[in-house]
């Protein structure tokens, strides 16, 4: 491949790749329900499944455990919090990436009866151990 084609193959990439971190961004970040009371975003989750738990892990750095409410309702695992903004009234906001309010996210279960097990924050996420009952 000639030079000026490699170097714009190269420049073509590099954008391409900024734009899918970004859609990724977007799409983990995403504002929750537009008709909601409040602004609110909705935290990444992963979850993990063996025979007898149900295991959802959600991304809040910055959360403090007391700011937050887990509850089971109507087949959904809910996790409620607020994230404050760190930062005194005297500072100026330069950059702000990281979703800062009310979240909420609501998680729908498999069919059957869980209770929660475990509630774990460490490492700024929150695991989550549901037992299949």
């Amino acid at each position: 491949m000639p030079l000026p084609n490699l170097e714009t193959w190269m420049w073509t990439e590099a954008c391409e790749t900024v734009d899918r971190a970004e859609r990724l961004h977007r799409q983990f970040f995403r504002p929750a329900v537009m008709n909601a009371k409040r602004p609110m975003w909705e935290p990444p989750i992963d979850i993990f499944e063996t025979s007898c738990e149900f295991n959802v892990m959600i991304a809040l750095p910055g959360v403090a455990p007391e700011h937050l409410d887990v509850l089971l309702e109507d087949g959904f695992l809910v996790i409620d919090g607020h994230r404050r903004l760190p930062t005194s009234t005297e500072s100026y906001i330069r950059r702000l990436e990281i979703p800062y309010g009310q979240f909420k996210r609501r998680v729908e279960l498999p069919v059957g009866r869980f209770e929660i097990h475990t509630r774990v924050f460490e490492n700024g996420c929150l695991l989550i151990t549901l037992r299949k009952t």
